[in-house]
Order: C-alpha cells, then structure tokens, then sequence
C-alpha cells in the first residue's frame, strides 16, 4: 500500500514519541510516519544482508514484516549476521529475527515462511507486500526473486556482497531496469566463490543491508532520488564508493512466468558434472584416512588444496598445503611430483569438491590420487572434534 489514505492511519502518543525525530525531518513528517505504519516489507534471507535490514525497518516503524528463510544459526554467522545471537545457534534463523524485531518494535507484524522460496510459492508469497528485498547469497534465488517482482510489479532492493565488496542498487521501479539489465546471464556455476569460501568481512553487509534499508524507508516515502538506475559499489578494504549506470536494455527477454532457475542458472548439470568427476577419483573415508595414518603413514603424501587462510583455521596432522589455484597453475602439479615420489597421494579440502578437481587436473598429469570424503569438515565431525569447523 504504497499510497494509502493517511488520514485513516493514527499515530499515538507513545509513537509519536518514538518516532519523532523522523517526523522532526521534513522529508519524512507526520504523514510519512503513517506511510511507513501502512506499509509491508518482504525481506528474503535473514543473514548478513538480512540482519541489519530488519533491525533498521523494525526500528523505523514499517507496520508489517515478512520473512523468508530456512536455515538454522550456525556459529559461524554470528560474525556478520548481528539480528541472531548465541543462545540460537541450532534454531530457525526466522525465529530468531521475529524475536529481535519484536524486541525493537512490539507493534509490528512479523509474518514467517520457513521455507525455500520457489517458483512454486514465490508469487504467492511476495503479492501482499509493498516492497521486495533480496537479500540472498545465490544466483538461481536473485533471478527468481526479480522476475517474480517483474511479474508482480513490486520494487526490488538488491544488496550483494563477497570479500570486501558490496554492491546495491533498486530495479523494477518506475520504470527503471531490473536484475536482467545488469546480469543477462547468469555466471556458469562454481565461478562465483561462495563466502563460505572466500570469506566476508563481518561488517560489510553491514553497510550494504543498511543501505538497503534506507533505499527501502526512501520508497515507501516516496522519494524521487533513490538507487534506480544506479548501481553502488563499495570497497570496504579501500573505503571507497562508485557509482554506475543502469539502463532498461530494449533487447532483454519478456518475462512472462517463472521458470527453473536452478536449471536456468546450471546448477544441474554442474552437480552432474561434478559427480561424474568425482565418480573418476577413487574416495577414501576419514576413518580409513585415520587408520591408515595410525599403521601406513609413510605410504602415502596428504595433500591439502584449501588456500593458506583456511590451512591456517583448521588442518589434519601431516598434510601438506598446495592450494588448488597453484595446481591450476601448473606450479603445484610439479610440487605435487616431487612429494608423490614413491608416496601414495591423498587430497582433501573443506568437503571434497576442490580436493576432486584438484585430482582431475593431477590425473591428466599422470599422477594418481584418492580423495578424501567429505574433507576436513568429515575429519571434525567423525574424527577429531577439536579440529575447528568453519
């Protein structure tokens, strides 16, 4: 209800109070405060763009909130994923949020879908809502995401981040372009590290969810001067912004349904290709690894592939680090050659998919390897539990 009948909507005195230096603003005001009472946010993904997402347009008094997540809280988020806190590790991500939220600004209504959004219930789900925010960490859930606001005529806040870098920006508002414009196609998958992966600085989704936030409060107040048509890029570790032009492109495809995204990102046929490469590498399990280091040490070389920083958190005793880009380079498959003489090769990785390829590329150089299920994260949980996961 981007334009509603304010003077059916009250505010009172407690209220008032709590918002009065937004209605202090002159672009805010009294009859802005009721815009952002009477209006409905849909927020997919409660993690680091999520977090201070919600805390903001909780705080700024939007009347309804929706929710749609549904992992649990790991540990490992709670450097970057400030709504949820360490009592709920091992508990639904939605209903840490809907606490939190509820915690800032009793009056609102917390609406949950514990589920994966698809292109089966995405309509349904976005169409009571004002406004869209993607906060996701995957490709197939953005273009879902943006065709579904296409279809539906909804604004949609788009936030992204990996590493030190966040970009954010507004499409499908008045006009202007949508995620299409700027990513025609989406990139062929395992190109994009995920952060799990590559890392993220806790803070810098931070920014960019708070950004979100704003572009959020600023369409719901019907600001003329908000990220449509722009995309903002953020370097953390440089402290610097840039802004870029989006246009509408005349030629893109009409978006007339949903579709599979996975499909239409890749994904199935990547993990088909995956498991063929996989079915090719001979696997050992953590148990047997562990055995055979008890009795057969001397008999095989263990290969880690992760990068230095991951070597550094976590590692199996013995292994030796040469990290997958080196043996893409080349440089590691010769180091590889000069541990392997005579030794057996073992690799292993985080959970076995770069240690796989890792194999492959060390097999078409005439060197025979085993890899190791489910890499150091089997190792931790089956093996040797002080051995950190991450």
């Amino acid at each position: 209800m981007l334009n509603p009948n304010l003077e059916a909507i009250e505010l009172n005195k407690e209220e008032i109070e709590r918002y009065s230096r937004h209605i202090i603003l002159p672009e805010v005001g009294l009859d802005g405060q009721k815009r952002l009472k009477s209006a409905s946010v849909l927020c997919i993904g409660t993690g680091g763009l999520g977090s201070p997402l919600l805390l903001y347009l909780a705080a700024a008094g939007i009347g309804r909130i929706g929710i749609v997540d549904f992992d649990i809280v790991d540990s490992s988020n709670l450097q970057r994923q400030i709504i949820h806190g360490t009592s709920w590790v091992g508990k639904p991500k939605i209903q840490s949020a809907k606490d939190r939220i509820l915690e800032i600004n009793p009056a609102c209504q917390v609406d949950l879908y514990e589920t994966r959004l698809s292109s089966e219930n995405a309509l349904k789900i976005m169409e009571p809502y004002d406004v869209i925010v993607d906060g996701t960490d995957n490709f197939p859930t953005r273009y879902l995401t943006n065709d579904a606001c296409v279809l539906l005529n909804k604004p949609n806040v788009y936030g992204s981040i990996f590493r030190f870098e966040g970009q954010a920006t507004v499409f499908n508002y008045e006009g202007g372009p949508n995620y299409r414009d700027l990513y025609p196609e989406p990139p062929p998958p395992g190109m994009v590290p995920s952060c799990a992966e590559g890392g993220v600085l806790g803070v810098l989704p931070g920014i960019i969810g708070t950004i979100q936030a704003t572009e959020t409060i600023k369409i719901i107040l019907g600001a003329k001067n908000t990220l449509s048509g722009r995309l903002l890029l953020y370097n953390a570790w440089d402290m610097s912004f840039r802004e870029l032009k989006l246009r509408p492109n005349p030629e893109r495809p009409v978006i007339e349904q949903l579709v599979d995204y996975e499909q239409f990102c890749g994904i199935p046929q990547a993990q088909a290709a995956e498991t063929e490469e996989k079915a090719a590498i001979p696997e050992i399990s953590v148990t047997d690894l562990k055995e055979l280091m008890d009795h057969g040490a001397d008999a095989f070389v263990l290969i880690d592939v992760r990068n230095v920083n991951e070597y550094e958190i976590a590692r199996i005793p013995g292994s030796v680090l040469v990290p997958l880009p080196d043996i893409e380079q080349g440089s590691g498959v010769e180091k590889v050659k000069e541990l392997a003489k005579d030794h057996r090769v073992i690799a292993h990785c985080k959970m076995g998919g770069r240690s796989a390829k890792a194999l492959k590329i060390l097999q078409d150089a005439g060197i025979e390897g085993t890899n190791v299920k489910g890499g150091i994260t089997a190792w931790s949980q089956e093996v040797d539990p002080n051995v950190p996961q991450y």
